[in-house]
């Protein structure tokens, strides 16, 4: 499995904007490979950790536990890295 982390808070317009283009991609990719990711969402408002890390980024998006978005995701870009690390899975 491939782990979509999405960090964000509530009450943030870029984080749901995030969260719709993670959606967007997930519904466009082939059912073999979103059935690959899981999607985890996690928020700066529930783990100080967290806050201490991203509070200024977010949204942030890692794939397995790697940055790969923060502020913005581009949906293009989002869908190539999820196609490239469920490809080095299988």
């Amino acid at each position: 499995m491939t782990t979509l982390t999405l960090i964000g808070k509530p009450d943030c317009h870029l984080c749901d904007v995030a969260h719709g283009v993670v959606d967007h991609v997930l519904a466009e990719l082939p059912e073999r490979v979103a059935s690959q990711v899981e999607v985890v969402e996690a928020s700066i408002a529930d783990d100080p950790a967290l806050y201490e890390l991203w509070w200024e980024k977010i949204p942030v998006v890692l794939i397995d536990g790697q940055l790969h978005a923060h502020w913005r995701v581009g949906a293009d870009r989002l869908r190539e890295a999820l196609l490239d690390a469920t490809a080095v899975k299988r």
